[in-house]
């Protein structure tokens, strides 16, 4: 089983975890889904294999985090919005909207708040949902603009809105999967991996501490956008 987030199962696994139930079709491949708090207790108690999220893997006893990915923040808004024609998005112009985005249980919202305090603003939060789908909706229905992971947000999907780069304005974030300590990688286990990661060199680890190994340079990472379109490639 492996516990993730919504914004993970909903848009970074689906590819990885299509490709696994071809190559394995007799397989039972199970997602759990809760913010990134209840899935480290999921993993450290046993009740999962695997888990994928943002922060909280990183820092929880008993488990080994290897740094996936890399993603940061786009400003989304309906057709036509004001904000839409900025040349250069900027803090203080998103601060003038009405903002929707993720809430304080959602790994990343922290990184927002501690960005505008930083620079001396209040944003206006007028709604905040852990569904990136729910956000999407309600900036749809015209209640303010919103501030999603990049990945969340597909052109042809919200057809309706519209989207503008934040990268320079927030520090990315990182996207780790896993391991209870001593694990031993089962092939199921191991192919997942190269699937959903296939830059991190792992297929001759046998337990989750050969994997501490691979670089955590955090700038080396790629985005989940680029791996999609990149071949195997391993951290030297």
């Amino acid at each position: 089983m492996i516990s993730t987030t919504r914004t993970q199962a909903r848009y970074t696994l689906p590819g990885a975890v299509k490709k696994f139930t071809g190559r394995y079709p007799n397989a039972q491949l199970r997602l759990r889904q809760g913010n990134p708090t209840q899935i480290a207790e999921l993993l450290a108690s046993g009740d999962a294999d695997m888990a994928i999220a943002t922060e909280a893997l990183n820092v929880h006893a008993g488990l080994v985090a290897i740094p996936c990915y890399q993603w940061n923040r786009v400003v989304i808004a309906p057709l036509g919005h004001y904000l839409l024609k900025s040349q250069r998005l900027t803090l203080e112009a998103i601060a003038d909207y009405p903002i929707i985005t993720y809430d304080q249980a959602v790994a990343g919202r922290s990184l927002i708040d501690k960005t505008f305090s930083y620079h001396r603003l209040s944003p206006n939060i007028v709604l905040s949902a852990i569904d990136p789908d729910v956000i999407k909706a309600y900036v749809e229905l015209g209640l303010g603009i919103g501030i999603v992971a990049s990945m969340a947000y597909d052109s042809t999907r919200d057809s309706s809105l519209g989207m503008l780069d934040a990268s320079h304005l927030f520090e990315p974030s990182i996207t780790y999967l896993a391991l209870r300590k001593e694990t031993y990688l089962r092939q199921y286990l191991t192919a997942f991996i190269e699937l959903y990661a296939p830059h991190l060199d792992c297929t001759l680890a046998n337990s989750a501490l050969d994997m501490t190994r691979i670089s955590k340079d955090a700038s080396r990472l790629p985005t989940h956008e680029s791996s999609c379109n990149v071949a195997v490639k391993r951290f030297r």
